[in-house]
C-alpha cells in the first residue's frame, strides 16, 4: 500500500482531533451556570494568553470583549458543550469573568413595557 492509498482524507478536512479532545473528554460542567445568553469577557491579556494550552488561549485572545457563550462557540467553531467546559476551567482560573443573563422572573412586567411604548408614541 502506497502513502498515497492509505490517506483517507483530504487537505481541507482540517483538523482530525475530536473537539472533545480539547476538554480532556469531559462534556460537562456544574462549577458555572453558563447557558447561551451568558456574557464573557478575558480579564486576561492576550499577552498573557499566551502562556495558556492553544485552545484555552483562543478563547481568550476571542473575548478580549464581551461575548455570549453562543457567539464564542460559533466564532471557535466547537461544539457548545466543549466551549462551556473551556470557558468554565477560564473562569476558575480567573482568566474569564462572566455576568449570567436576566432571569425571565426579573424581566420587567409586559404592561410596564406596553405603558413606556405607548408614552413614547404619544411623543
Amino acid at each position: 500500500m502506497t502513502a498515497e492509498e492509505e490517506t483517507w482524507f483530504d487537505a481541507d478536512a482540517g483538523p482530525l482531533a475530536r473537539p472533545y479532545t480539547v476538554t480532556g473528554g469531559r462534556t460537562r460542567t456544574d462549577a458555572v451556570g453558563l447557558d447561551l445568553l451568558t456574557l464573557v469577557v478575558a480579564v486576561t491579556t492576550i499577552l498573557e494568553a499566551a502562556m495558556l494550552p492553544q485552545e484555552y488561549a483562543r478563547v481568550v485572545r476571542l473575548c478580549q470583549q464581551p461575548l455570549s457563550v453562543a457567539e464564542v462557540a460559533a466564532y471557535l467553531e466547537l461544539p457548545l458543550p466543549v466551549v462551556k467546559v473551556l470557558l468554565a476551567d477560564l473562569i476558575a482560573q480567573n482568566h474569564v469573568i462572566f455576568r449570567s443573563a436576566t432571569p425571565m422572573a426579573a424581566a420587567p412586567d409586559e404592561r410596564i413595557l406596553q405603558a413606556v411604548l405607548d408614552g413614547i408614541r404619544r411623543l
